[in-house]
């Protein structure tokens, strides 16, 4: 199975009161290109999607956008990117950043944030894709979303075999470390979607 070089990330349009968010997503972007690990992110140039990729950016990363047409005015999408592609809709917006990367991570973000994020940990689960999905902890930001998935374990709306579909990592140098180890694996999901 071959290695990670694409990694679609999810994370806010806006910067969060803790100044340890924007670090973080800088730190990752950093690290995303001195990893040689291109970045698929969702275009925006404001909060933590603007820090993100600009960190790529300036640490020689490749970058790309991708913005559904009416939200790139909105999310004032990022205008030096490697590449920036224009989508329909929100749906398409998914799909396109799915078959871009080869693995996704969810850093610290808001609604949109655990949206996608839900949404290809569900596509993992109804075995459209096996690709690696790592929720970087940073300050405790993965808890929200780590404690609805145990809530619908312990109503019993979902199996605890589902905690395998994602891997919460304690900040970006553990994000980093388990994408060098990661490997992809056969996805037919794309026709799927």
């Amino acid at each position: 199975m071959p290695p990670i070089y694409s990694v679609a990330v999810f994370c806010g349009s806006k910067f969060g009161h803790d100044p340890i968010f924007r670090e973080a997503a800088a730190a990752f972007g950093t690290g995303l290109a001195q990893a040689g690990i291109r970045l698929v992110f969702g275009a925006g140039r404001v909060g933590l999607m603007g820090v993100l990729a600009d960190a790529t950016l300036a640490a020689g990363g490749h970058v790309i956008g991708v913005v559904p047409d009416f939200l790139r005015r909105w999310e004032v999408a990022h205008d030096g990117l490697t590449e920036l592609l224009i989508t329909d809709s929100m749906h398409a917006r998914k799909t396109k950043m799915f078959e871009l990367s080869d693995a996704a991570v969810m850093l610290p973000g808001g609604l949109g944030t655990l949206d996608e994020t839900i949404e290809l940990i569900t596509w993992r689960q109804l075995r459209l894709h096996d690709k690696p999905i790592i929720l970087c902890d940073v300050a405790g930001s993965t808890a929200p979303l780590i404690a609805a998935i145990e809530a619908t374990i312990a109503n019993g709306f979902a199996l605890p075999e589902v905690r395998r579909l994602y891997t919460v990592a304690d900040g970006v140098v553990e994000t980093l470390r388990l994408l060098d180890k990661l490997v992809t694996g056969p996805s037919e999901a794309v026709e799927r979607l």
